[in-house]
């Protein structure tokens, strides 16, 4: 075995629980995270000999998983538009329909409300709630500067939070 490949089995050792809740958290269902999750692994694994070390191994692994996620929730919206579907519906019907999940209803009804939020802000909600990366951390995996996180942070909660109550009045 290579250097190269004893990196990418230490990356993948490393890595795959964590980027597997971090994808499925994003996209909704295990089928859905499990076939990304592999399309991601294929991705660091091209990229790997053109790693510098310029960005933490963390902070480059994370950026391909999300913008590899990025990238397949916005085909399956437009795969949604093509449908008359709205994206958001989609969303929501595959956090309830998915047989692996295993939460509470509570948890599910948090999984939706999630779901619901707009790309930027689930992003940004799961990497700083679930994945308690620290706002500097989301920045370099993102681009995105410290106080546009924050405030999409705090929209995201809101949104949550009004979501969540929301469900509450209509039972």
């Amino acid at each position: 075995m290579d250097g190269l490949e004893q990196v990418f089995n230490s990356i993948v050792k490393q890595y795959s629980e964590r980027l597997y809740w971090h994808v499925r958290r994003m996209v909704g269902s295990h089928e859905d995270a499990d076939d990304l999750l592999q399309e991601i692994f294929l991705k660091i694994w091209t990229a790997l000999p053109s790693f510098r070390g310029e960005a933490q191994l963390y902070t480059w692994v994370w950026r391909i998983a999300t913008n590899e996620t990025l990238n397949y929730l916005r085909k399956e919206k437009v795969r949604a538009l093509l449908h008359f579907a709205s994206p958001d519906d989609i969303a929501v019907q595959k956090v309830q329909a998915d047989a692996f999940f295993n939460g509470t209803e509570a948890e599910r009804e948090t999984a939706k409300a999630i779901a619901r939020l707009p790309e930027k802000q689930r992003q940004v909600f799961i990497m700083r709630w679930w994945d308690e990366l620290s706002y500097e951390e989301i920045s370099a995996i993102t681009g995105t500067s410290v106080g546009a996180l924050k405030a999409s942070y705090h929209i995201a909660q809101e949104k949550i939070r009004l979501n969540l109550s929301n469900s509450e009045v209509s039972k």
